[in-house]
Parts: C-alpha cells; structure tokens; sequence
C-alpha cells in the first residue's frame, strides 16, 4: 500500500509539473497574451499580410458596451480569420478595459460587458464559442494614463489578442 502511495504522489506531481509547463504568460505593449502551447506562434495581428494587422481594438463611448458600426469591418476580418484556421485551433482573448472614472468593481463589470460584447459579435459571425475567452481588466491596465478625455477614450476598448 505505502508503495502504491509513493506512486501515485509521483504521477500527481509529475502532471502537476507538465501542466504548469504548458502555459505561458507574457505581457507585450501593455496587452496580456497567453500562449497555451502546441501553436505554431503566429500572431496574425503582426502580420502585416494578414486581414487582422493592426486591428486588434474595439474603442467604446463612456459608460457604454455598445460596439460602433464602424469596427463592423474589425470584428469580420477577425471572425473571418478564426473561422478559417479553427482547425489549427486559433483562439482568442477579448480583453476589456475601461478609462479610470468608477469604482473598481463598475469598471470590471463594465470591461466584462465589453468583452462579451465583442466575442458575441464574433460569435454570431459564426466563431465557436470555444475560440473565444472574454475577460476583464477593468481599469488595471491603462494604454494612456493621462486625465484627459483623450486619454479616457483610448482606454475604453476591449483588445483582442491572439494565443
């Protein structure tokens, strides 16, 4: 029995170690990526011949999660995009932001609904749920930390990052 047990703690510890291994966490130009191993590393959005290049935000009004038609050609080129190349299991993380008037817990909320908004627009273009992950960063991660409404505008968005 005691060497049934030895065992077992070894291969629960040698899983633990592999699963940890897997995952990787990195944070590039303000934006968390996460990269969750056996891709190839292409990132489309630094592609500068892919349809997604340099189209990897969606800006919202204040106190809004409302996307503007005007990111309709955004969401489709990266619908477009997942769509083809599920089978190589691109996937994605919307990440949604907010400027930093509220409270914590309003902007969290308010970066969630962003960032569900953009993946249900994917969605009914057609993504598979599966592709997608929808967080919030509420107002944690600021491109401009200014106190200006230009720098509010630029950090109400929801980022959507490839792994």
């Amino acid at each position: 029995m005691n060497k049934l047990l030895k065992v077992l703690l070894l291969v629960a510890i040698a899983l633990f170690i592999s699963a940890c291994s897997t995952v990787k966490l990195d944070d590039t130009n303000g934006v968390a990526s996460v990269n969750a191993g056996g891709g190839s590393g292409y990132d489309p959005v630094s592609d500068p011949k892919s349809s997604v290049y340099g189209m990897r935000s969606i800006y919202f009004e204040f106190d809004s999660y409302t996307i503007s038609p005007k990111y309709a050609p955004t969401i489709a080129a990266h619908a477009a995009y997942l769509k083809a190349f599920q089978k190589q299991k691109a996937n994605i993380i919307i990440q949604g932001n907010t400027d930093d008037r509220g409270t914590a817990e309003y902007n969290l909320a308010l970066g969630q609904k962003r960032s569900e908004a953009v993946k249900n627009a994917l969605v009914a273009q057609g993504v598979s749920e599966s592709q997608i992950e929808a967080v919030s960063f509420g107002k944690e991660k600021p491109v401009n930390t200014a106190q200006t409404e230009a720098a509010y505008k630029e950090n109400r968005r929801a980022d959507i990052v490839y792994r």
